[in-house]
Formats: C-alpha cells, sequence, structure tokens
C-alpha cells in the first residue's frame, strides 16, 4: 500500500474528526456571537475550514486506498465511494455557507452538528474506514 495515499487518507478523516469534534464542544458554549481565537483556543473557522479541506478530498482518498488495497470485487465498494462523494459534497455545502457568515454562534454550529448531511457523511467515513481497517487486519 502506498504511505503517501494511506497518509493523505489519515489528514483527510482527522480534519473531519477534528472539525466535528470541535463543532460539538462550540455548540454547547451557547455563545451569540462568534469567538474569534485567541486566549480561549482556535476559532471555529479555522476547524471548518480544515474539515471543508478533509470533505473536498476524502472520497479521491478513499478511491486511492481500494485502488491499492483490493482486486477483487473493488467495483463494490468504488460504488459506495460514489455515495460518500456525493454525502462529503452535500456536507462540504453546508460547512462552506456557515463559513459565509459573518459571525458563526453556537446555535448554527448545533444545526450544522445534527445535519443529517454530515451525520450521513460521518456514517459513510467509519464504514469505509473500518472495512478497509477489516481488509488489511485479514492480510
Amino acid at each position: 500500500m502506498n504511505a503517501e495515499n494511506q497518509e493523505k487518507l489519515r489528514t483527510s478523516i482527522n480534519a473531519i474528526e477534528a472539525g466535528y469534534e470541535f463543532m460539538l464542544a462550540y455548540s454547547a458554549q451557547g455563545r451569540t456571537f462568534e469567538h474569534t481565537g485567541g486566549g480561549d483556543g482556535p476559532s471555529i473557522r479555522v476547524f471548518l475550514k480544515d474539515m471543508s479541506e478533509g470533505l473536498e478530498n476524502i472520497a479521491d482518498d478513499f478511491e486511492n486506498e481500494i485502488n491499492q488495497k483490493i482486486s477483487s470485487e473493488a467495483d463494490l465498494y468504488l460504488n459506495f465511494i460514489q455515495v460518500l462523494r456525493n454525502d462529503a459534497n452535500n456536507a462540504n455545502l453546508a460547512v462552506k455557507m456557515v463559513l459565509a457568515l459573518p459571525s458563526i454562534g453556537s446555535q448554527v454550529i448545533d444545526n450544522l452538528n445534527a445535519s443529517i448531511h454530515l451525520r450521513a457523511l460521518l456514517t459513510d467515513l467509519f464504514l469505509c474506514d473500518e472495512a478497509l481497517s477489516s481488509i488489511s487486519r485479514k492480510e
């Protein structure tokens, strides 16, 4: 397996997961106005921008791993990557809309957390990651 492809996949997964975890904490703070970083830690925008980049790359990263790792029935995995690609695109549209806001409060982040698009993407991501891990354990 190509270590560079694997590292790119891990980077995308980590950016998405870190963004989601930060959003959970941020939404619980009850902020009316955006926390812009500084003494209280990083801005929500840093995490959302990293998350957006991860969402832009995640399907290609998984596809590269599948092409490297799976020879038999790869089409079954690649077909599901199309589902992940669509969900990542939809989730990223929501993230980019939030990033366009002049101020990001807790309520909008709470709504983003609850978005079915983001939840579907996270479930897809966990399913694909576990499937690849399962294949690795079998080898």
